[in-house]
C-alpha cells in the first residue's frame, strides 16, 4: 500500500483495527496534534514505543501502530481534552518527517492481513470462539461486574483483532500480534493464549466460589435433597 503522512502519536500501549481506545490530553503538543486533526480528517497514527523509551526522541523507523479515527472529543475548559478513538488500519511507521508542528510526524506504510483462503481458517474461527466464550464466562464468575455479554464479530480478522485487544497480556505479546499479516496464526497463538491464561482465571474463580463458602465443598446437584 502506498505511503501516507501522519501526525504520531508515541505511546507503550497497543490497540487494534475496529477497537475503541480513550485517550486523555494534556501536553501542549498533544494539544496541538489534536486541533490539527480535528480541523482535518480526524486520523492520526498511535505508534507503539517501549515504555522505557524516552518520548522526546520519537519513535524507530520500523515501529507497528495502528491510524486512529477520533469518534468524540470533549475539551474540558482548562484545555485540556478527553476523545474517543477507534483503530483503523496497521502500519509500519518508515520515517519521521520535518514539519513545523510540535508533536511528531511520521510517513508510514498500512498494511493488512493477506487474503489467502484457508480451509482450516472457520475451524481456527470457532475455536477461539469457543475458548474465549469460556475464558469471558470463568473471568466473569472471578469479577462480576466485568462484562460477559459481549457479541463476538463473525469475520474472522475482526473476531482476532477483537479478543486481541481484550486479553491480559504484556506489551511485547500484543506487538507480535498486531505485526502478524496471517490470520489464521493469530487465531491459533491466541488460543493458546487463552489456554495459559484461562488456567490461572480457572483456579481464580475455584478460589473466590470456595471462599464464599467458607471453604466447604459444592454440593452434587443430581444428589443434593
Amino acid at each position: 500500500m502506498p505511503e501516507i503522512e501522519l501526525p504520531l502519536f508515541p505511546l507503550p500501549i497497543v490497540v487494534f483495527p475496529g477497537t475503541p481506545q480513550p485517550l486523555h490530553i494534556f501536553e501542549p503538543r498533544y494539544r496541538q496534534l489534536l486541533d490539527d486533526c480535528l480541523a482535518g480528517d480526524q486520523r492520526f497514527g498511535l505508534t507503539v514505543i517501549d515504555d522505557n523509551k524516552p518520548r522526546a526522541d520519537g519513535p524507530n523507523p520500523g515501529n507497528v501502530g495502528c491510524i486512529m479515527r477520533i469518534t468524540s472529543h470533549d475539551k474540558l475548559l482548562d484545555g485540556r481534552s478527553n476523545i474517543l478513538t477507534v483503530g483503523e488500519d496497521r502500519y509500519v511507521l518508515k520515517r519521521l518527517v520535518q514539519r513545523d508542528r510540535l508533536y511528531f510526524v511520521g510517513l508510514v506504510e498500512p498494511f493488512h492481513d493477506v487474503v489467502d483462503p484457508d480451509p482450516e481458517l472457520s475451524y481456527a474461527t470457532q475455536q477461539l470462539k469457543a475458548a474465549f466464550t469460556a475464558f469471558t464466562k470463568a473471568f466473569h464468575e472471578l469479577v462480576p461486574s466485568a462484562d460477559e455479554s459481549m457479541e463476538l464479530p463473525q469475520d474472522p480478522v475482526q473476531l482476532s483483532f477483537h479478543v486481541a485487544a481484550a486479553l491480559p497480556a504484556d506489551l511485547d505479546t500484543k506487538v507480535s500480534m498486531l505485526r502478524l499479516t496471517s490470520t489464521k496464526v493469530r487465531l491459533n497463538r491466541l488460543r493458546e493464549l487463552i489456554k495459559s491464561k484461562g488456567g490461572e482465571i480457572a483456579r481464580w474463580a475455584t478460589a473466590t466460589r470456595s471462599a464464599k463458602r467458607n471453604g466447604k465443598p459444592e454440593r452434587d446437584p443430581v444428589s443434593a435433597e
